[in-house]
C-alpha cells in the first residue's frame, strides 16, 4: 500500500468515527471511488485500535472513574464510577449481538450497497436533525435510567447498517431523551469502547485465518494516524457542541448522500 493510501485511510478512519457522519460509508466508498483493493483485516485493526486509545486517552477521568467504580462493585459498593460502567454495559449488548448474528450468517455483504449506504445517510441524517431541533437539552449521563442506556444501545444496534453512523445515531437517541448535545456526545463515545474492542477482536480472528495483506509498519502508521486525528476530532466535536447544534453534520449527510445517489444511479 502507498503511503498516501495509508494516510487517506487513517485521517478517514480517526475523523469520521466519532463524528455523527458514518465512519464504514466513507471506509466502504473510499476503495469503490479510488478504484482501491480492500485494505485487509490488520489495517482494519490498526486503524480501530488508533481510535480506540484515542477515545481512552480524552476521557481518561471517566474510564478512571469506571475502573474504580467496577472495583466497588466487586465489593458491593455502588459508585458514581460503577453505575456509569453498568449504563454502558447496559447498552452494549444489542449491537454485539446484532454483529455476531451477522458475522456468523456472513449477512454483511448486502449491506455493502451503495445505495443503501447513500439512503441510510440521508434518513439518519434527518432523524438526527429532528431530535436536535425538537427536544430539550436537560439532562446529563448520570440522570440516564438503565432502560434509557438500553435504548440507546438498540439505537447503536442499527448501525450495523453502513452510513447510519454509530455515533451519530447514539447522538440522535441521546437527543431524543432530553440529553443536552456535549453530553449525548459523551455518552455515545463511552458506549464505542467496548465496541471498538469488539471489533477489534474480530478483526484479529480474520486477520488470524486469512494472514496479514499488509506490513506491521503500515499498521503502525495507520494506528498512529488513526490516533491522533481522532483525537483532535473528538477535541473539536466537544468544543463546537457546546455552542452549536447538529445541524452542520445534517447538511454534510445530506449532500454526501446525495452525491452518493447521483454516482450509483
Amino acid at each position: 500500500m502507498s503511503l498516501f493510501h495509508l494516510i487517506l485511510l487513517a485521517l478517514i478512519q480517526g475523523i469520521t468515527e466519532f463524528l455523527p457522519i458514518s465512519s464504514s460509508a466513507h471506509l466502504i466508498l473510499l476503495p469503490v471511488l479510488m478504484d482501491w483493493a480492500d485494505q485487509g483485516a490488520l489495517i482494519d485493526v490498526m486503524a480501530h485500535l488508533g481510535t480506540m486509545f484515542a477515545v481512552l486517552v480524552y476521557f481518561r477521568g471517566d474510564i478512571a472513574q469506571v475502573a474504580a467504580g467496577k472495583l466497588a462493585l466487586l465489593k458491593g459498593k455502588m459508585t458514581p464510577g460503577g453505575r456509569l460502567a453498568l449504563l454502558v454495559g447496559a447498552a452494549t449488548p444489542p449491537v454485539l449481538i446484532g454483529g455476531a448474528i451477522l458475522f456468523l450468517t456472513d449477512s454483511t455483504g448486502f449491506l455493502r450497497d451503495p445505495r443503501l449506504i447513500a439512503w441510510a445517510t440521508i434518513v439518519f441524517a434527518l432523524a438526527l436533525w429532528v431530535a436536535d431541533s425538537f427536544m430539550p437539552e436537560k439532562r446529563d449521563t448520570e440522570s440516564l435510567t438503565f432502560r434509557d442506556a438500553f435504548l440507546i444501545g438498540l439505537a447503536q444496534a442499527v448501525a450495523l447498517i453502513p452510513g447510519t453512523s454509530r455515533s451519530g445515531i447514539t447522538m440522535t437517541a441521546g437527543r431524543a431523551l432530553g440529553m443536552t448535545r456535549p453530553e449525548s456526545a459523551r455518552f455515545s463515545m463511552l458506549m464505542s469502547i467496548p465496541v471498538l474492542a469488539a471489533f477489534g477482536v474480530v478483526a484479529g480472528i480474520d486477520l488470524y485465518v486469512e494472514g496479514a495483506q499488509a506490513s506491521l509498519t503500515d499498521g503502525l502508521i495507520v494506528m498512529s494516524l488513526s490516533f491522533i486525528s481522532a483525537l483532535a476530532a473528538i477535541a473539536v466535536l466537544m468544543k463546537l457542541l457546546e455552542r452549536m447544534s447538529f445541524l452542520p453534520f445534517v447538511i454534510y449527510r445530506l449532500l454526501l448522500g446525495a452525491a452518493l445517489l447521483f454516482l450509483v444511479v
